[in-house]
């Protein structure tokens, strides 16, 4: 990585450090862009060169998890199924951040309950190529069958049920991000996702 871009990502931690701490003393809508730029200890040119929104400061982590998610599910074993290996990797992108930088970003999101139905787990590109590792996992041709994709849309969904779950409990209560996460995901777990052909069709209950 060249020096130039440890310091743009340095500037844009510092900002996203800034925005956090002041939404969740002033509240969002009540923090202005200037004043995340005097906490960073930058110019206001110098944040938006750096920021397009403060919406932005607030869905970027969540959005980064996406490429975090398709590396993992990569390094999972192949011998796991395609359930599994994805259910794997999306609890452990949820287990990155420290507990007290989780507990920042959570602080700072819950003044902003508008956001919460933006909050999506993945981005387009990273959900099709998350399509693609499943589909080589369960044998199974995408363009054909609905399953690989499916068991994506519902794990992602699941997962996501999860985060605004934890975002929503009252703070120092409740259920860890991790067990909110592995709650939501348990319940789409289910051998149906590696069922032979000669099983298709026979409905949820089979």
């Amino acid at each position: 990585m060249s020096l130039r871009e440890r310091q743009r990502l340095q500037v844009r931690a510092d900002l996203q450090r800034a925005a956090f701490e002041l939404f969740a003393r002033d509240g969002f809508d009540a923090v202005t862009t200037e004043q995340i730029a005097a906490a960073a200890g930058v110019s206001p040119s110098t944040y938006f060169r750096h920021v397009r929104s403060k919406e932005d400061l607030l869905l970027e982590p969540v959005h980064e998890g996406g490429a975090g998610i398709v590396a993992l599910v990569e390094q999972r074993p192949e011998s796991e199924p395609a359930d599994v290996a994805l259910a794997r990797a999306i609890l452990s992108r949820s287990t990155t951040l420290g507990a007290s930088e989780i507990d920042r970003w959570r602080a700072a999101f819950r003044t902003a309950p508008h956001l919460m139905d933006r909050v999506t787990l993945i981005a387009p590109e990273h959900r099709a190529r998350l399509v693609e590792l499943v589909a080589q996992r369960m044998g199974r041709d995408p363009e054909v069958d609905s399953r690989p994709g499916l068991l994506v849309h519902l794990m992602l969904a699941a997962a996501e049920f999860g985060y605004r779950q934890w975002i929503r409990s009252p703070r120092n209560r409740g259920a860890s991000l991790p067990v909110c996460v592995e709650g939501a995901l348990d319940a789409v777990l289910h051998p149906r996702w590696g069922m032979a052909d000669g099983n298709e069709g026979k409905g949820v209950e089979s």
